[in-house]
C-alpha cells in the first residue's frame, strides 16, 4: 500500500471512577482544557494545536488500566509528548503525583506516572 489510509489520532479514551473529578485534576495538574463534559464522560484537548482529544469515560467497578505483561518494558497505553521532560518530571513530582523514575536509552527518555484512579500514562521525549 502506497498511501496510508489513516492520518492522526482524534480520540484516547481513559476509563474513570467520576469524569468531572478527573476532569478537574487532568486541567489542573495537567494543563488540558475541557471541551465537552456530562455525566458519563468528559472530553478534554491536549493543547490548543493538538488535534487529539482524551475523553474520560466513567466506567462500572472501575479498575485502573493495566497494560500486558511484556519483555518491551511497556507499561503504559499512552505516551504523551512533552515540551520538556525534565520540567514535566520536576512540576509532576512538585504536584504531588506519584512518578516513576526516567528512564531511557540514547535520545530517547521517558517516565510513567499515574491519574487519580491510578491509570498509568507515559511522557516521551
Amino acid at each position: 500500500m502506497s498511501q496510508p489510509l489513516l492520518k492522526g489520532m482524534e480520540g484516547v479514551f481513559i476509563a474513570v471512577k467520576d469524569p468531572e473529578i478527573s476532569a478537574d485534576w487532568y486541567e489542573e495538574i495537567l494543563g488540558f482544557k475541557l471541551t465537552y463534559s456530562e455525566k458519563e464522560a468528559a472530553v478534554m484537548k491536549i493543547a490548543e494545536a493538538s488535534q487529539t482529544v482524551v475523553c474520560l469515560v466513567r466506567t462500572v467497578n472501575h479498575q485502573p488500566m493495566k497494560f500486558p505483561e511484556n519483555n518491551f518494558g511497556v507499561g503504559q497505553y499512552y505516551n504523551f509528548i512533552p515540551k520538556d521532560l525534565d520540567e514535566t518530571y520536576r512540576l509532576l513530582t512538585e504536584r504531588g503525583v506519584k512518578v516513576n523514575p526516567i528512564g531511557g536509552e540514547g535520545t530517547t527518555r521517558y517516565f510513567s506516572f499515574y491519574d487519580p484512579d491510578g491509570n498509568p500514562l507515559g511522557v516521551c521525549q
